[in-house]
């Protein structure tokens, strides 16, 4: 094993052997020609005197530069992979051997001249480039001839932008002589560049070109980097790019251009994130870690697409302790794990339990008494809740109303409770759901704003099996808990969301199912909405539905077209796209505020808070203790119970579907 090691050092003591006699040779050759320059390029004008001089010193100013090129490490460099910066080191050592050349040549002999040093330094710097500079020219050039354009192997690639990036993409392509690789043309709406070339390839035009310099040039991907580009100049860029069938790739952000780390393993594959046409939302969040920092924050459903990002931007931002609370332990082991390694010095508690115990909730209240709450926990999936409407009562309903109880009675400073735009004017359990859970926050805020928050029932002592334990006795003298809600809608790649699951069905090679060619959805991406929380705990004063501004809403269709022609596909030829039907309880679209709470600004022009609707507050409480009951007691008609408290609710044939849920209830009973 040890052999292959040592030839490599022999192979390395040999180059590095052959470059010192070189450069003693090279620096001597040089300076001579300075001085037969010195006498009109006349070898019998120059003095004997002279000469003998010159040939004394040869052997110390060999030495010297030697170990002047070793001293400036320019024995130590992979030249294949020479840029910049061996050649400002070369420069420098050629011009400090110069000086001292001169000072040393002066004291032990005569000066002779400026053109002799001149014509020295000059000559020993182009001898010392040529030769260290050459090995990597002749690799190129042997790439260039090797490479087979025309091959089918080679992926053809455009390069859209000339700029920094780009030009560090193209020199990162070459640097690593993938022999899979050629970039073909450049394009940049820069007319300036048209023409032109950058390290060899043609600025070919503009944007509008691309379609027919991809059919001239063969094109196979388009490498898309300009990282600094706004969403909407991208997104243009992006859908004539998306035509072509080409596969697109592009950078990510900024920061690699930033640090100069832009390489072509930097690429990524567009998403669809890249298409929604908006600016990603700005939250100021300099004064959200303020508010944060040396708190205790209580994140439920801590392991969930929401709540994961929630604990990861808070870990960053000194809370007194972070509590992730979830009632499935591989998602909180994950994120566990994770902060872990990011965040070593953050004061860590993951606990495992669900938002349904009393008991559970009570002893995590009362033994860690958090500041803020994110309340995340929640069923969200709409079909599953359809088909078991109780469970979603219990675990969204009934779990917010428990964890509510506890964050006020322990004296939480705030309550966030994370709600969708499936809540207004909803169609299925699961939307009807959260809005029974925005209703509760609500209740919450008016009744501690009312002086009558020690009349609010304690709905889980109704549990028989959770009774016992249960503190009967107010905790907190004076209830202060601020109640709001953070309303948005679809979050591109949070579990369970239509892209993982388009572009599953992409890759085993189609069908892509869509609901309804007509459908839309608001989307936002993960960051965008947990920013939107953590903004909602700042600007609240209790009882506010904060509501995002998510621009145009999105065909899904479209979405789906998209994502297969940015895979490298065409929409119905590669890949078909099949419409299977509305599922039970889906609207075809969204919306985000009923008609009646209006909108009144915050400090960000793209947050908006929804006015509370008017409701019988005292009869709500009562309706829920029903709904309570006939919960854990799986009741048939707990759909129609809710339909009652939530006059917005419209689900589609209720009668039809409680007797379909009232036989097998009764069928299940039955069978016990």
């Amino acid at each position: 094993m040890k052999q292959p090691k040592k030839r490599r050092i022999e192979h390395w003591h040999k180059i590095t052997l052959l470059l010192f006699a070189y450069d003693f040779i090279a620096v001597n050759l040089s300076y001579f020609m300075g001085l037969w320059f010195r006498f009109d390029c006349q070898f019998s004008n120059i003095p004997e005197e002279l000469l003998q001089d010159y040939l004394i010193f040869v052997g110390l100013n060999g030495l010297l530069c030697v170990g002047l090129f070793l001293g400036m490490k320019l024995y130590n460099s992979i030249w294949r992979f020479a840029s910049y910066t061996e050649l400002v080191r070369t420069i420098m050592a050629v011009g400090i051997h110069g000086a001292v050349h001169s000072v040393l040549y002066y004291l032990l002999f005569q000066w002779i001249s400026i053109p002799y040093v001149v014509v020295g330094v000059s000559l020993h710097l182009i001898l010392s480039l040529a030769i260290r500079f050459a090995y990597r020219f002749v690799l190129m050039l042997r790439r260039s001839t090797q490479t087979n354009p025309v091959s089918s192997k080679v992926k053809r690639v455009m390069l859209v932008g000339a700029g920094n990036a780009g030009q560090m993409i193209l020199r990162d392509v070459n640097r690593l002589n993938n022999a899979n690789m050629h970039i073909c043309c450049i394009v940049d709406d820069n007319s300036n560049k048209w023409g032109r070339y950058m390290e060899g390839v043609l600025v070919a035009g503009g944007r509008h070109q691309i379609p027919e310099l991809v059919k001239e040039y063969q094109v196979d991907q388009i490498f898309i980097a300009i990282p600094s580009a706004s969403a909407e100049n991208k997104r243009g860029i992006l859908e004539i790019c998306k035509e072509t069938g080409c596969q697109i790739k592009t950078l990510p952000g900024i920061e690699q251009l930033v640090t100069g780390q832009v390489s072509v393993g930097d690429m990524r594959q567009i998403s669809v994130e890249d298409l929604l046409g908006r600016e990603p939302i700005r939250v100021e969040m300099d004064e959200i870690y303020r508010y944060i920092s040396g708190k205790t924050i209580l994140v439920t459903g801590g392991g969930g697409s929401i709540g994961s990002e929630l604990c990861r931007q808070i870990a960053g931002h000194n809370p007194k302790l972070l509590i992730i609370f979830d009632v499935y332990e591989n998602n909180a082991y994950d994120i566990e794990q994770e902060l872990k390694e990011n965040h070593p010095e953050l004061n860590l508690k993951v606990l495992i339990g669900s938002v349904r115990d009393s008991r559970r909730l009570t002893s995590l209240f009362s033994t860690y008494r958090p500041d803020v709450v994110y309340h995340a926990a929640a069923h969200k999936h709409v079909p599953l809740m359809e088909n078991s409407p109780c469970e979603s009562i219990k675990n969204n309903v009934i779990g917010t109303y428990k964890t509510a109880y506890a964050a006020m009675i322990y004296g939480c400073q705030r309550f966030v409770l994370i709600s969708t735009d499936k809540a207004v004017n909803p169609t299925n359990i699961m939307g009807a759901s959260k809005r029974l859970c925005e209703m509760i926050i609500q209740s919450f805020d008016r009744a501690i704003k009312d002086g009558t928050a020690e009349h609010l029932p304690m709905l889980f002592t109704h549990q028989v099996e959770e009774h016992e334990g249960v503190p009967q006795a107010v905790i907190s003298t004076s209830f202060r808990t601020e109640f709001v809600a953070v309303r948005f809608g679809n979050v591109l790649g949070s579990n369970g969301s239509v892209i993982p699951l388009f572009k599953k069905q992409i890759a085993k090679g189609g069908p892509v199912k869509v609901t309804h060619p007509d459908i839309i959805r608001y989307f936002m991406t993960i960051p965008e909405a947990v920013s939107l929380v953590m903004q909602a705990g700042t600007y609240a004063n209790g009882g506010e539905i904060f509501v995002l501004d998510m621009g145009v809403p999105v065909k899904i269709d479209t979405l789906a077209r998209n994502l297969i022609k940015l895979s490298g596909y065409e929409p119905d030829v590669d890949i078909p796209v099949v419409y299977t039907g509305l599922r039970p309880g889906e609207k075809l679209y969204e919306e985000k505020l009923m008609a009646e709470e209006g909108l009144e600004k915050t400090p960000n022009s793209l947050i908006h808070i929804g006015c509370p609707i008017p409701f019988d507050t005292d009869k709500f409480l009562l309706d829920l203790e029903k709904l309570m009951r006939a919960a854990y007691n799986n009741d048939g008609d707990i759909v129609s119970m809710v339909a009652n408290m939530v006059p917005t609710f419209h689900p589609d044939q209720v009668g039809e579907k409680d007797a379909a849920f009232q036989k097998l209830h009764k069928e299940a009973v039955g069978s016990h």
